[in-house]
């Protein structure tokens, strides 16, 4: 099949799948895209790419956020970092950040870390992204003396970034807001990384989680330096991943000034959990975010 055909027809039956999932349309145009962290439809990204962006298209998602270079191959997917952009461009869509696996160079030497970045940069460049983000540490890397040195490792890797062209964000989880003796991991974040460098990308499933902080709190610690957030909702009972609007987080009173924050993307995304499936969930989550949340951005 012809990769125009192929466009087409998974533009068509993902129409038919997901078309009653779109929202409602408002008087007010919204500033941003509706963006996806697309983590949580990677399996079906792995098994159907073309027509998993195609569906969720569909549901109204313009902007992505990708999970899962591969450096030594330079793929995202499986596929080509080029054969990738050009199946979002035919497609109408755009990718603005990346979540990169910086976890893995944390123990190594700078001309590792060097070495990394750059493949990263190669990477985020082939897919016009604005953002590298550093997503996440394993679990035994998860201690005072790792975050006592990460400063800076991130402001060293910033640098590089933004010499590049780029910017670079850090992303949070539960585990940076662990007590230790009065001081968290995020707090040596926030103090001893430098704002012109090290972005940040808020979590607020996670800072509502596992935080002392509301994300407007945090916002108003260091405005202008939250310029990405993932939105996501907690379960009622198990505080666990679900769809928008079936958890206990009333975005309502959550979402901060995006002004203030310095908002240039967000993210909807569940990691699990789902209901159904990943693409029914983002679809849910897609609904409920237009109808009730999409009026605040």
């Amino acid at each position: 099949m012809k990769r125009r055909d192929f466009l087409e027809k998974s533009a068509l039956l993902s129409t038919a799948a997901f078309l009653p999932f779109r929202g409602i349309s408002s008087a007010r145009e919204p500033q941003y895209k509706m963006g996806l962290q697309l983590y949580s439809v990677h399996q079906d990204m792995i098994n159907d790419t073309t027509g998993t962006l195609a569906a969720v298209k569909e549901m109204g998602y313009e902007d992505f956020e990708t999970f899962g270079f591969d450096p030594a191959k330079g793929t995202f997917y499986g596929i080509s970092a080029s054969d990738f952009k050009a199946t979002l461009d035919d497609l109408g869509l755009s990718a603005s950040s990346g979540h990169f696996g910086f976890s893995s160079i944390l123990r190594g030497s700078v001309d590792d870390r060097k070495r990394f970045t750059n493949a990263c940069i190669a990477g985020a460049k082939s897919l016009n992204l604005k953002y590298i983000t550093w997503p996440w540490m394993a679990p035994e890397q998860r201690t005072l003396e790792t975050f006592q040195k990460l400063p800076d490792m991130l402001n060293a890797i910033g640098e590089q970034i933004t010499q590049a062209g780029l910017g670079f964000a850090y992303h949070n989880h539960g585990f940076e807001f662990v007590d230790y003796d009065g001081k968290t991991g995020y707090d040596i974040i926030l103090r001893e990384t430098d704002p012109e460098l090290v972005k940040l990308q808020m979590d607020m499933y996670w800072v509502m989680h596992s935080s002392k902080f509301t994300p407007k709190q945090l916002v108003a610690l260091q405005p202008g330096r939250f310029v990405m957030w993932h939105i996501k909702d907690m379960d009622k009972v198990s505080r666990d991943y679900t769809e928008l609007g079936n958890g206990r987080i009333n975005y309502k009173e959550v979402l901060p000034d995006p002004k203030q924050s310095g908002l240039e993307y967000y993210y909807l995304e569940q990691g699990g959990n789902f209901a159904t499936s990943p693409l029914v969930s983002v679809a849910d989550s897609a609904r409920y975010f237009q109808e009730h949340l999409q009026q605040y951005l």
